[in-house]
């Protein structure tokens, strides 16, 4: 997810500075995706631009960014506020305008990645509670970052004591969740052939005889882009042919 963020300052240098640490931007990425001077012209932009966030300056001329902040709320789709001010003393009404955070002037690079990713975090939270608009991903947390894996390039998921293996044709995956969840946050799209996996319906090749150390001589599914096949529960078999179209 790139992180399109709107920057509020009457100072164009401060404006410039800001575009530089965005384009640093890596864990989210980011990208100044427009500027305004005056909380004007922000609401302007707002009016027919869609932004993830929104870094306002405090004191600026005519209305000033708490005023703004609060004016934004109103918006058909409000970004969310982090406030980027050279004044401390306006840290708690900020936060009573739901800012995500507060940032002082001079700004560094890591402390302005730390906000873009509660930024970035609220913001897939909002996209995933939106009716008709499931997320096309699973975000999975591992190894210190955030991955985004998108569904279409799953191949199976399958359970593995209390997390669930994420397979595409490239990597696996950890996601800490149940395969039921999964299966009713995505429906239609996962087909389970055992009570401890789902394949995505689409990647199903072939139903083939297979003898499994566990669970001996029985069926298996192939997916494509993988050498691996996958056992399928005996009740389960109808609806992999189904599936298949035999």
């Amino acid at each position: 997810m790139t992180l399109q963020v709107l920057i509020v300052d009457d100072e164009a240098l401060a404006r410039s500075r800001l575009r530089t640490l965005l384009g640093e931007c890596r864990q989210p990425e980011a990208v100044a995706a427009a500027e305004a001077a005056s909380a004007a012209q922000a609401m302007a932009l707002v009016q027919h631009q869609r932004f993830d966030a929104a870094l306002l300056d405090i004191h600026m001329p005519g209305a000033d960014g708490l005023q703004l902040a609060a004016a934004l709320r109103e918006a058909p789709e409000p970004p969310l506020v982090v406030f980027v001010t050279a004044h401390t003393e306006h840290a708690v009404h900020a936060f009573e305008l739901d800012a995500v955070d507060y940032l002082t002037k001079p700004v560094r690079l890591e402390r302005l990645q730390t906000a873009l990713q509660k930024v970035e975090r609220l913001a897939l939270a909002r996209q995933a509670r939106e009716p008709d608009s499931a997320p096309d991903w699973l975000l999975i947390s591992e190894r210190g970052r955030t991955v985004r894996v998108p569904l279409p390039e799953v191949l199976y998921l399958k359970a593995e004591l209390k997390y669930v293996t994420v397979r595409t044709a490239a990597a696996s995956h950890l996601l800490d969740g149940s395969l039921s969840q999964l299966e009713d946050k995505f429906p239609g799209r996962f087909l389970r052939i055992h009570r401890n996996a789902l394949v995505a319906r689409n990647a199903i090749r072939a139903l083939v005889r297979h003898n499994d150390p566990d669970e001996g001589e029985g069926w298996a599914v192939r997916l494509a882009g993988i050498d691996e096949v996958l056992m399928v529960s005996r009740r389960q078999v109808a609806a992999v042919r189904e599936a298949l179209g035999e």
